[in-house]
């Protein structure tokens, strides 16, 4: 079983950054991808991004394009969302999940089988 914790979030002006982490334990050898979610107050969990575990590939959510960047360190089985240019819409909760197994639709959360606790990041205007 695998177990995700995440941190790194906080409160940032609108035009700053923040860096999240996501560290695996457990069995994290059958990890084939992780991915990062978000869910603002009363709207649905959505898709940020995601990268493969093996390549590196990385995809996003239109949203995110060019600001936000996925990258992962394979020795700490950690994985990072560094996010610039933060905008008021980008406050969230943040999760990471992974996967198992790639496919095509890795944008849909109920794909993912193990999600860290969340993590909570606050853009001012």
């Amino acid at each position: 079983q695998v177990q995700l914790v995440e941190s790194g979030g906080g409160l940032v002006q609108a035009g700053g950054s923040l860096r999240l982490s996501c560290a695996a334990s457990g069995r994290t050898v059958g990890i084939s991808a992780m991915a990062w979610f978000r869910q603002a107050p009363g709207k649905d969990r959505e898709f940020v991004g995601a990268i493969k575990w093996g390549d590196g590939s990385t995809y996003y959510t239109d949203s995110v394009k060019g600001r936000f960047t996925i990258s992962r360190d394979n020795a700490k089985n950690t994985v990072y969302l560094q996010m610039n240019s933060l905008k008021p819409g980008d406050t969230a909760v943040y999760y990471c999940a992974a996967r198992t197994y790639w496919s095509g639709t890795y944008y849909l959360a109920a794909n993912y089988a193990t999600w860290g606790q969340g993590t909570k990041d606050t853009v001012s205007s």
